[in-house]
């Protein structure tokens, strides 16, 4: 039965019957959200009930939640990690899943300093597209006329490795992107971008980047709307522009492409794209070239509407910068995921970032919401933060993500969450995230660099830096040199910072060396005396004496103007630390 476009759900009029589609469905996930949560769970351990981790627990058949609950603990990724392990060293049984694992997606959060391995199974691509398509239905009832252009958006695969028994293990949109689903999607006038599947799939970061922002500046009128995964990604992009537009505006006058971009695919596709148009390259040189770049997407796109990254979290940090570069053009938070499963999409797409609250899917996994404190009441709207647990198809059970969340209502009877932020992380610029463990080992290891000097690290803080692109870790030192004359040299500490990156996750590593994310890692030292100043301030705002430490990572405006203030020396890591794609055993 065919479904009546005109007719409008409650979320507003859909704009065609395919819309019209994906909204009903969403209506009617969200309404029955208790039973297809009940129904989920049940298809779970009725599929997976037999694995050797069930078994454990003596579930004895039952599919209900109360037993399940009751019986299955909630654990972490080192809990399941000697079953992961099994798994991708080569064990076929079912451990986790009924269904073979089909590849390892890798977490941006690490387990002792590696990328952690989330199982996953070929259906799982299916549930993602699910949610994926049900974004622009959405949008298109805040923006109109989304059809009528194209969609500029910065997109990347990244490393990808194979595990001892041969299962690729590479970040979830890689998979995405490389998938056929991605590659033989039908053609969506709401889901048009500028950029080639080649230069997307393209492994060489320069290459990619080069491509997408070269047909973005060719189709600049056609573009409706910018964006990226990330808000640290668009940011890199503009610093991209800035860095290489005169290239860009060369290639377009004379319509060749520049010799660094060797990749095959992309010159052939280029060939129906790259046309020569003076006219165009002249535009961009005049107004690439001056010192102001306040509002230059807007004045290099002039028609759009949006931009479509995540700014919540950490991305937060970044809003400035992309009101500074957009004129202050709406920022668009659309869904949220993770690579252990894709969980809701933000029904209100064009709202603040402060107020962006993620609705739910009950058809995506399982899901239960546990206080972050477990002496808080129950779930309600008025809940304190909560830690967000998850049961998938893929094989995890009551599996905790670490997210806090704040449930802030309901849509229909599904829960809507916002974002608090990432359970212990301390320094985070893109998709890394640096706890205060990593942070002082790096700091223990770079103090042996000082010992010959006789000289060591009284105090330090830390912050992410973002008014450089890409941002940097910035660490404030304050040291004890007992002989003035036998001081650490400028190349010492320039080598300390070398050694705190070293000592930082995988990740970390990998946005340094081959993404391009982080900037080299910054030491300040700062005179003798600071941090008592900086605890006599804490003081002076209500800190109990007896009970007060400082702070290892600070974002308050007024700290880090004491800071920088009483900073002597600065000192930047003099290269990139050790990374490369490892074999994962």
């Amino acid at each position: 039965m065919a479904i009546d476009s005109a007719l409008p759900s409650p979320l507003g009029t859909p704009v065609c019957e395919k819309d019209a589609k994906a909204l009903r469905f969403i209506e009617e996930m969200t309404r029955n959200a208790d039973s297809v949560q009940e129904r989920v769970l049940a298809e779970i351990l009725s599929r997976n009930g037999e694995t050797e981790y069930l078994r454990r627990f003596n579930l004895d058949g039952a599919t209900d939640s109360d037993t399940f609950k009751s019986k299955v603990p909630v654990v972490t990724y080192e809990d399941l990690q000697p079953e992961i392990q099994r798994i991708a060293n080569g064990d076929r049984s079912a451990i986790l899943s009924s269904h073979p694992v089909s590849e390892f997606l890798t977490s941006s959060g690490t387990s002792a300093g590696e990328r952690k391995l989330m199982p996953t199974i070929h259906e799982e691509l299916d549930r993602r597209q699910l949610l994926f398509s049900l974004l622009m239905p959405v949008m298109n009832l805040y923006v109109p006329g989304l059809d009528k252009g194209k969609g500029l958006y910065f997109l990347f695969v990244k490393a990808e490795t194979k595990t001892a028994s041969g299962l690729l293990a590479r970040p979830v949109l890689t998979s995405y992107y490389k998938s056929e689903k991605f590659k033989t999607r039908p053609y969506d006038p709401f889901n048009v971008y500028t950029s080639p599947d080649e230069a997307i799939l393209c492994v060489d970061s320069f290459q990619s980047m080069y491509i997408q922002m070269l047909c973005g500046l060719i189709m600049r009128e056609g573009v409706l709307r910018v964006g990226a995964v990330f808000a640290s990604g668009l940011l890199r992009a503009i610093r991209f522009l800035q860095l290489n537009w005169k290239q860009l505006a060369d290639d377009i006058s004379a319509g060749t492409l520049n010799p660094n971009v060797t990749d095959p695919s992309i010159r052939k596709c280029m060939e129906n794209i790259l046309k020569p148009n003076p006219e165009l390259a002249e535009f961009i040189t005049k107004e690439c070239s001056g010192e102001k770049w306040d509002g230059i997407i807007t004045r290099i796109w002039p028609n759009t509407k949006y931009l479509d990254v995540i700014v919540t979290g950490a991305m937060a940090q970044y809003i400035p910068t992309l009101d500074h570069y957009s004129g202050g053009l709406p920022l668009a938070c659309t869904m949220y995921a993770s690579s252990e499963c894709f969980f809701g999409l933000n029904m209100k797409p064009m709202c603040k970032p402060s107020e962006v609250s993620y609705t739910i899917m009950p058809n995506m996994g399982y899901f239960e919401f546990l206080p972050h404190d477990p002496n808080y009441p129950p779930l309600s709207p008025e809940s304190p933060p909560r830690l967000l647990v998850v049961t998938t198809y893929a094989g995890l059970n009551r599996y905790r993500i670490g997210d806090i969340l704040l449930v802030t209502g309901y849509y229909n009877s599904a829960p809507q969450f916002r974002f608090v932020k990432r359970k212990n992380v301390l320094l985070s610029i893109d998709s890394d995230k640096t706890d205060e463990a990593e942070l002082q080992k790096g700091i223990d290891n770079a103090s042996l660099l000082l010992k010959e000097f006789n000289a060591s690290v009284i105090e330090y803080t830390s912050y992410a830096d973002t008014t450089t692109i890409p941002g940097h870790y910035v660490i404030f030192w304050e040291l004890l040199v007992k002989d003035a004359a036998n001081s650490p040299s400028d190349e010492v500490l320039n080598q300390c910072c070398l050694v705190v990156e070293e000592s930082l996750n995988s990740v970390y590593r990998q946005g340094r060396v081959a993404d391009n994310s982080i900037g080299p890692l910054e030491i300040r030292v700062v005179k003798n005396g600071t941090f008592e100043e900086l605890m006599d301030y804490a003081i002076s705002r209500g800190a109990s004496i007896n009970q007060y430490k400082a702070p290892r990572c600070v974002s308050f405006t007024p700290i880090l103007e004491l800071l920088n203030g009483r900073v002597v020396s600065k000192h930047f890591s003099p290269a990139a630390p050790h990374w490369v794609p490892e074999r994962r055993r």
